[in-house]
């Protein structure tokens, strides 16, 4: 029995491990399928998407502007008819895949691309765009059967995809290095379509109207002078720009359909040209935008100086010191700039631009990751003159300082011999900021560091730093322990004060800083315990009075027998309570 029991457990335990195989094979299989059933989705913010606006852009502009133009202008439509069918199909083919390219265009659902293709093909085919992409693609090119191969406007239907060219320009916008000047060639284009247009529908009211009717259509194309494709579509192009910039010295009309027709061109030319004259206007205004507010600093200063009777020479390195900030592209405020960003993209730009500068620095080089990106969100760039002293001997050192570019010198107190010439990447002050004990410099300068030309330095201070440090006491000791290793190699440190630990002093002004903070604390404790108890006594006053608004009125008690003594009294007392 005990022998059947296990040979019976045993195949049981197989046929188990066979159902877990099958069940992990159906799985693989399963995952197999899905993975094959994946499709291609375009991210709409990737450069695919924005290549393939690109590309659909082309024949849009191919339609808005031909269309038109072979539809007046006969030679035009037939001297190249078959060239015209065969754009035609390759731009009505590019619609049709710029179709499918939508159903494939992911979007963003909970802040991830959504990949189904059901959702995808659903999405698109509920929105406005489907409809007029529909629109664009009715085939009405078979109606040449109909109407014969001389009426190219049945395509008209093709301008609905508009927003696809506009789409790309956005986009293109926000890409490119030099968005003003995209904003003019964007109107530039905007203007000359307008005015294409306006041309090919005059040159078609002319011809209904009779060439040479009189001297306001185009005159006689029998004229070999205007007879030719040519100088039919300059002339029609110079009456539009003439009449819709509004500039006048065309022939005037005759006919009461004339007069209507210029009256609406001088309308639309009205409004169109308002439009696009402003948003000029503001494009050129964004253009100069930093230099008017640059000038504006400059101009203060200057009458500044001049209210205060500052000194010539004084007033003259002022001036070039502005002069030289603005050739050299450095006005820009990089704390105003990047405000606007998050705290994590900011902290990035900072690093890509400043983390190397910083670890040239000797006591960084070893510092953690987290040290060094606090730290580099806090230099402040600074740019000096020539023969600017960026410090002093004797002077409290509060800053270190980073050359970035420039050169600077280590003079003597005459300033005028140099000992050391500073160049890019070299960096100064950062023992002074330490306040490393034992220091026989203690946190003074030792030395005159002066400018020889415009210098670009990097600045971070002794309060940025220790703010910085009080989350990283390990990097703290390391920074300490390689100033003093440093102050060692040159001979200024002092071992015995060294040894001698903590002083006194630093202590009592540590202790005292810690009791005014304390008692800071303490005050604004008792201020929001005062606030509490007066905000909770109005509300108890609140809630009383709603009280007795809210609580029926009482019927008056009735009298007992023999008690209309009391009857006042028990009144009154019910009345209170």
């Amino acid at each position: 029995k005990e022998r059947k029991e296990k040979k019976q457990k045993e195949k049981e335990e197989k046929e188990k491990e066979k159902e877990k195989e099958k069940e992990k094979e159906e799985k693989e299989k399963k995952a197999k399928e899905e993975a094959s059933k994946e499709i291609t989705v375009f991210d709409p913010a990737g450069n695919n998407y924005y290549h393939w606006l690109g590309v659909i852009t082309v024949p849009v502009m191919y339609n808005w502007t031909l269309i038109i133009a072979r539809a007046c202008f006969e030679e035009l439509q037939s001297d190249y008819l078959l060239l015209w069918f065969l754009v035609d199909l390759i731009c009505d083919v590019i619609y049709i895949a710029d179709m499918y390219f939508r159903t494939r265009t992911g979007y963003l659902e909970q802040g991830l691309l959504v990949k189904d293709e059901q959702k995808l093909r659903q999405r698109y085919m509920v929105s406005f765009q489907f409809k007029l992409d529909l629109i664009s693609m009715i085939p009405t090119d078979l109606l040449y059967f109909v109407f014969g191969p001389k009426y190219p406007e049945i395509r008209l239907n093709k301008l609905f995809r508009f927003n696809r060219m506009l789409e790309f320009f956005q986009r293109t916008e926000t890409r490119t290095n030099y968005p003003n000047a995209l904003r003019i060639s964007n109107l530039v284009m905007y203007i000359v379509i307008i005015i294409h247009w306006n041309a090919c529908l005059y040159y078609s009211f002319s011809k209904a109207i009779g060439f040479g009717a009189d001297r306001f259509v185009y005159p006689d194309p029998t004229d070999p002078e205007f007879g030719r494709l040519i100088r039919k579509y300059a002339y029609s192009m110079y009456w539009s720009t003439l009449t819709l910039t509004t500039i006048g010295e065309t022939p005037p009309p005759v006919e009461n359909s004339e007069y209507i027709f210029v009256v609406t061109d001088f309308l639309v030319g009205v409004l169109i040209f308002a439009t696009i004259v402003g948003n000029v206007g503001s494009m050129i205004t964004n253009m100069n935008a930093a230099r008017a507010t640059f000038q504006a600093r400059i101009d203060a200063i200057k009458q500044y100086m001049t209210f205060r009777k500052v000194t010539t020479d004084l007033e003259k390195r002022v001036i070039k010191w502005f002069d030289f900030l603005w050739t050299n592209k450095k006005a820009v405020d990089e704390r105003e700039v990047l405000k606007y960003l998050p705290d994590k993209l900011r902290a990035e730009i900072a690093i890509n631009v400043h983390l190397d500068t910083l670890k040239k620095v000797r006591i960084f080089a070893d510092c953690e990751a987290g040290l060094l990106v606090e730290l580099v969100l806090k230099l402040q760039p600074q740019v000096y003159s020539p023969g600017d002293y960026i410090c002093k001997k004797g002077d409290i050192g509060r800053e270190m300082y980073i050359i970035k570019e420039g050169k600077l010198a280590v003079v003597a107190d005459d300033g005028i011999k140099q000992f050391v010439v500073l160049s890019d990447g070299s960096y100064f002050g950062e023992i002074s900021i330490l306040a490393i004990k034992g220091s026989k410099a203690g946190n003074r300068r030792t030395a005159n560091i002066r400018s020889i030309g415009y210098s670009d330095l990097f600045c971070l201070s002794k309060d940025d730093l220790m703010q910085a440090l009080t989350e990283y006491p390990d990097a703290k000791a390391l920074l300490e322990e390689k100033g003093r290793q440093i102050l060692m190699k040159d001979g200024l440190l002092d071992l015995e004060v060294a040894a001698q630990g903590p002083d006194p002093k630093e202590m009592e002004e540590k202790v005292d800083r810690m009791t005014s903070e304390l008692d800071v604390l303490q005050s604004r404790y008792a201020r929001l315990l005062a606030e509490h108890e007066a905000t909770q006594s109005k509300l108890k006053h609140r809630v009383a009075t709603l009280e007795r608004k809210l609580r029926p009125p009482l019927p008056p008690p009735l009298p007992l027998p023999g008690d209309n003594e009391n009857l006042g009294s028990l009144t009154d007392f019910f009345c209170l309570e």
